[in-house]
């Protein structure tokens, strides 16, 4: 698309999930699946089971790390197997042990925003199989986990209907990962163990100063939403990994006595936008990829998006909820 050119909802969606569909174009989904490697762990249940994708250049500086097993480059699938760990804190630490020194070693930038916070790998029954730092988790392409809140407000117009406006957050420009894109109110990412209602609770505090006593009694839950992101520049650190993602949504609405206020220096700011506003936003390519996703589900549940104002509206409802290949939460 050229620069400066307005998005579609569909582009908006094709931004997001844009890994290949097998059933779209089997020739584009095997020729990707073709050139990478696939994450497995040969000590549980189902050794067989892929819960990654890793790119050659990143599974190649594992084949001489202990606790690991590269396949050959004839294999089919090319596979980078967890083959030490009976139990999930020992393949912890056995992965803690090699993001430590693929650290160490500089070579992958995409490590230089080490989190200290880890999330959960699992398998087809959700069992815990091990965790991983999270600024590693693109580089193995694992399934990664998150909370989403929309804030907003509504009132009734002369005619009966919901007038609403959404609260949108400006992210610091001085981040690393999409610097001064917009987003959602509330979003970040869920630890190994953590409650997602307890992630969204902490996340609102922590970014947007919304006491968690209102969170608890008028969040709501309202379903998730999933994707297969490809990293490009603005995620920063090595372009072309693969971050396939389930959000679990909340809704909050609010009342005019209520403003969300930056609480951290994740976020520049806060604004109160119409729906129209929110909407030319995202058609001029202003929100991070996966937020403007999640705005989209928003207005297809309030519905403000429908079937007959979106031609492509069965395509966008279903590629937002992405069945994803690997195992997730």
């Amino acid at each position: 698309m050229p620069e400066g050119s307005l998005k579609s909802n569909l582009d908006l969606v094709n931004e997001c999930d844009c890994f290949p569909y097998i059933q779209v174009s089997p020739s584009a989904y095997l020729s990707a699946v073709s050139t990478l490697y696939h994450l497995r762990c040969s000590t549980h249940a189902q050794p067989e089971v892929t819960l990654g994708y890793l790119l050659p250049s990143v599974a190649l500086t594992l084949q001489n790390i202990p606790g690991w097993e590269v396949s050959s480059s004839d294999a089919d699938p090319r596979t980078i197997t967890l083959v030490h760990g009976e139990d999930e804190p020992s393949r912890s630490a056995i992965v803690a042990a090699t993001t430590s020194a693929m650290k160490a070693t500089g070579h992958f930038k995409v490590l230089e925003k080490w989190r200290n916070e880890l999330y959960p790998v699992v398998s087809p029954d959700r069992t815990l199989l091990f965790s991983i730092e999270r600024s590693a988790s693109p580089l193995f392409g694992i399934v990664s986990h998150g909370v989403h809140m929309t804030c907003y407000t509504r009132s009734k117009q002369a005619d009966g209907k919901d007038d609403y406006k959404i609260w949108v957050a400006r992210r610091a420009r001085s981040k690393q990962t999409y610097g001064g894109m917009l987003d959602n109110a509330v979003a970040g990412g869920t630890a190994t163990g953590e409650v997602f209602f307890e992630s969204i609770i902490r996340e609102s505090a922590e970014e947007a100063s919304l006491s968690p006593d209102l969170v608890r009694t008028k969040a709501k839950p309202c379903g998730t939403v999933s994707y297969f992101y490809i990293r490009d520049r603005r995620a920063g650190g090595e372009t072309g990994l693969m971050q396939p993602e389930v959000q679990f949504l909340y809704d909050l609405e609010l009342d005019d006595s209520v403003v969300p206020k930056p609480s951290d220096d994740e976020v520049e700011g806060f604004f109160l936008w119409s729906i129209e506003e929110v909407q030319e936003s995202m058609r001029r390519g202003e929100w991070k990829p996966n937020c403007a996703i999640v705005m989209l589900d928003w207005l297809v549940r309030h519905g403000i998006l429908t079937a007959e104002n979106e031609p492509k509206y069965s395509e966008i409802v279903s590629r937002i909820h992405r069945r994803l290949e690997f195992p997730s939460l």
